[in-house]
């Protein structure tokens, strides 16, 4: 742990660019409607849910930036939110929301446009740990199925232990000048903030997430989503 915890504002940043292949064609995946509002819409109202995330930066596709603010302007968000145009790969589009930040950030969040549900105490409980004095926070989950090691033609090798094993969840959060460092000297292919962190040999905390901070990848996710918006509706 650092021993000076970070005291300037908090940002979000959501890279949105990704085409979401696993749908199939279309609209880039961000902008697909779950229960009559684009996915991005939701996961920037869940961030911007937190009164701690002052500032929201999406990461569009290239091509759809006009569209994507476009959007969003029609919102009504309890934080500060912009556009900036996305990379090929999701780390070139945390990098280029970065280079965006306000001089008074100091903590920053990634998260995935694909977990539009996070609830608000994820978000907040990011944070805390960050304002405690950790570098970077993941939010975890443990991992329920038995997993097997195979071979590229399908032999079992072995099963592996799960009790240690936990699946990582967004947003993830760092002190934005670790985040910097990441992004400056790690390798772009590691596939996620938290990844880039650890290979500079930098610790990452974990907290608990939440089920309901799943990633939307297929149709049957879709589904999902809805009966979960469906059942906070009447709550």
């Amino acid at each position: 742990m650092s021993s000076a915890p970070p005291h300037g504002r908090v940002a979000a940043l959501v890279p949105a660019a990704g085409k979401g292949e696993r749908l199939g064609p279309g609209i880039p995946k961000a902008l697909r409607e779950i229960a009559g509002t684009p996915m991005l819409v939701h996961a920037v109202k869940a961030l911007a849910a937190s009164p701690m995330v002052e500032v929201v930066i999406v990461a569009a596709p290239e091509a759809s930036v006009e569209e994507v603010r476009s959007l969003l302007s029609q919102q009504e968000f309890s934080a500060d939110v912009s556009v900036v145009a996305g990379g090929d790969t999701r780390s070139d589009s945390v990098a280029r929301a970065l280079i965006s930040l306000p001089d008074d950030i100091d903590v920053v969040l990634v998260h995935d446009a694909a977990r539009p549900l996070v609830p608000v105490e994820v978000v907040t409980g990011v944070v805390a740990a960050i304002r405690d004095g950790h570098d970077a926070v993941i939010p975890v989950m443990p991992v329920v199925d038995t997993i097997k090691s195979i071979t590229e033609d399908g032999q079992i090798l072995g099963t592996v232990p799960r009790e240690q094993l936990r699946a990582t969840q967004t947003p993830q959060g760092f002190r934005r000048e670790v985040l910097q460092r990441a992004h400056a000297e790690v390798d772009s292919s590691v596939t996620d903030d938290a990844g880039m962190v650890e290979s500079l040999g930098i610790a990452v905390h974990a907290i608990s997430g939440h089920e309901e901070a799943f990633k939307v990848t297929r149709p049957l996710d879709f589904l999902l989503a809805e009966s979960i918006i469906a059942k906070r509706r009447v709550r």
